[in-house]
């Protein structure tokens, strides 16, 4: 067994939650080519991971302009052809079926070829060593590493791993050491995206939140978002929900606009507290061990909860997030700073 290729099409936090089952197979076969295909969006969450070898990017069609599809589809083929002239030996499509992860574990090559089926699909071609996916709850982490039950991997799933750069930390640090920090105070951050609709929590409350902080703690607010604006139809973001949070918090909160992934992988890395709502950017700090107060809305907590850090995870009965009170938020910071 020489070569274990990992295959992850998802979002930020999917990765995240499969790093300790690349960790499981390096320790298991320390001597073993591990590679991994990811996508652009998320391939920083694995830059500065020692256990994979070589890693493959991706672009998703659904990212770019019409006019640019071709050029992304035939870049996107060449990578799978290196991957198969790679010759891996096992491929580990990870993550809930899907024709298309089927079809891409399928492409490998490989002889030995894991991933998950739905119950009722009974033969497929794509994968030599197909699963059926659990029935119980469990969390993405500990559904990522049944996958290596045919490897002989099984027990306790290791720690998320995550590694800031240090060029991007340093020059995080640098941001702070110019910035109005107070002395001695405590580092909190506001990430205040969220990929869906029901997951986000309004400005007015991160406004209201940070009042409640000013008024009560010797603190910073280090504010945090997914860069572009929210009229952007390939990348939207939060630049204009950002400019209301500065705008209406005195003192203004230090705002870091990441324009990389491993930019906020770094600047979270120097946050002793960080709230935010459930999404990519929790994922990150709970693969760094900070605290996380998580707003959340509509996913299953049981499956998508930060795993392995110190957490507490607001979620009202409506299933979204926006329903969730800033005092109840402040009252588990204030726990946390506790």
């Amino acid at each position: 067994m020489n070569k274990i290729l990992f295959i992850r099409r998802d979002n930020i936090g999917d990765l995240i939650c499969t790093t300790p089952a690349i960790h499981a197979v390096r320790n298991k076969f320390p001597d073993a080519k591990i590679g991994i295909l990811v996508n652009t969006y998320n391939a920083d969450v694995v830059i500065n991971n020692s256990d994979i070898d070589e890693i493959y990017i991706y672009e998703k069609a659904k990212h770019v302009p019409d006019k640019n599809k071709l050029s992304v589809w035939w870049s996107n083929f060449k990578i799978l052809q290196k991957i198969k002239k790679e010759k891996y030996d096992i491929a580990v499509g990870c993550g809930s079926y899907s024709p298309r992860l089927a079809r891409y574990t399928f492409l490998t090559g490989a002889k030995t070829r894991i991933g998950y089926l739905k119950r009722g699909i009974k033969k497929t071609k794509s994968y030599s060593a197909p699963l059926y996916e659990p029935e119980e709850s469990l969390h993405e982490v500990e559904r990522t590493f049944k996958l290596l039950t045919p490897l002989g991997i099984d027990g306790e799933a290791p720690d998320l791993k995550i590694f800031p750069g240090d060029n991007e930390v340093r020059k995080a640090r640098d941001f702070l050491n110019t910035s109005a920090v107070k002395k001695g105070a405590t580092l909190i951050a506001f990430h205040i995206s969220s990929r869906r609709h029901e997951n986000r929590w309004p400005v007015e409350r991160f406004t209201e939140l940070g009042r409640l902080i000013n008024k009560h703690y010797k603190s910073d607010i280090l504010l945090l978002w997914s860069p572009g604006s929210q009229k952007n139809v390939y990348h939207p973001g939060d630049d204009e929900k950002a400019d209301a949070v500065i705008n209406s918090l005195r003192p203004q909160p230090l705002s870091y606009r990441t324009t990389r992934l491993r930019e906020l992988i770094a600047v979270l890395s120097l946050a002793d507290i960080v709230v935010c709502c459930d999404g990519g950017a929790m994922h990150v700090a709970a693969g760094l061990g900070k605290p996380v107060v998580a707003i959340w809305g509509c996913t299953d907590p049981e499956r998508w909860r930060p795993w392995g850090a110190k957490h507490i995870l607001l979620q009202d009965k409506s299933g979204k997030a926006k329903n969730v009170g800033a005092e109840e938020v402040f009252k588990a910071v204030s726990e946390l700073l506790a």
